[in-house]
């Protein structure tokens, strides 16, 4: 048997095993009735990756096909792959990745869970090059709506120093924004070969002459708890202490948490409600 076939029906088998064992409401969908099927069925991993059934069917059986990136980054997501298993997925289809390709990122269906559960206190989940993984409504109502932001730009880093709003949003923009690049700096120190550093620093090199002003001063700043205030449209200016906790799964992954005093606290509930 050809080696491709080999491990098309590896990507197959992978595949099966990580739809068994979700159920519907991992993923946000209806339970319905009469379920038959053990974990999501066919279809419905199709549906929340974007891929005909027809297409699932034939990579679950292990046919010997080659999807294409982006079709395995959306089988990742809608399965709830950690980012060993979709490195894996890719490996298997595409060989290993060139040195300095970018890593796609996911987070784990708890902690996502969890972002939900600590609203209204605001919380987000960063990435390595401070990417937005996630964000609950409450971080979304004081920063941004990082959905609804294109995907390249739901980036802290890209909204600190080309959104207008953000020098808005920051009290302390200048401040904040030296940290910022500040701590960029020592991640990116970690990771010499990924372009994803690069390529965001000189995308910020391009747009914005503080970036090309303070990089060449080489300030590193230590990830770490601290006060930030914000100036909100309807709130007005709000002190929130934050936490930074590293994720198990990927110390690089940085979910940051706040708070405000109870009287903040409930005005920031009301706004949700």
């Amino acid at each position: 048997m050809a080696q491709s076939a080999i491990r098309a029906r590896e990507l197959g088998d992978l595949l099966r095993s990580r739809r068994e064992r979700l159920q519907p409401c991992d993923v946000g969908l209806p339970p319905g009735v009469r379920r038959r099927t053990r974990g999501l069925r066919r279809e419905e991993v199709a549906q929340l990756a974007a891929i005909s059934s027809t297409y699932y069917t034939v990579l679950e059986q292990g046919r010997d096909v080659r999807p294409s990136r982006q079709v395995l980054d959306a089988l990742a997501t809608a399965l709830r792959l950690d980012g060993a298993e979709r490195a894996h997925i890719h490996e298997l289809i595409h060989g290993a990745p060139p040195a300095g390709t970018r890593v796609v990122e996911s987070l784990p269906p708890a902690v996502l869970a969890l972002l939900d559960r600590l609203d209204p206190c605001p919380t987000y989940v960063t990435g390595r090059c401070w990417d937005v993984l996630a964000s609950n409504r409450a971080a979304r109502a004081l920063w941004t709506d990082w959905p609804a932001r294109p995907t390249q730009d739901r980036n802290l880093l890209w909204w600190m120093f080309t959104d207008p709003e953000a020098r808005e949003v920051m009290v302390d923009w200048p401040a904040e924004a030296s940290a910022l690049l500040g701590r960029f700096r020592a991640a990116a120190a970690r990771h010499p070969g990924d372009s994803g550093f690069s390529e965001l620093l000189e995308r910020l090199h391009a747009a914005c002459p503080e970036v090309r002003d303070w990089w060449p001063q080489h300030t590193v700043t230590p990830l770490g708890s601290g006060t930030k205030r914000l100036r909100h449209p309807v709130l007005g200016e709000l002190e929130l202490h934050h936490v930074v906790l590293q994720l198990a799964e990927d110390p690089e992954q940085k979910l940051v948490t706040f708070t405000a005093t109870d009287q903040d606290q409930d005005r920031i509930a009301q706004l949700l409600g």
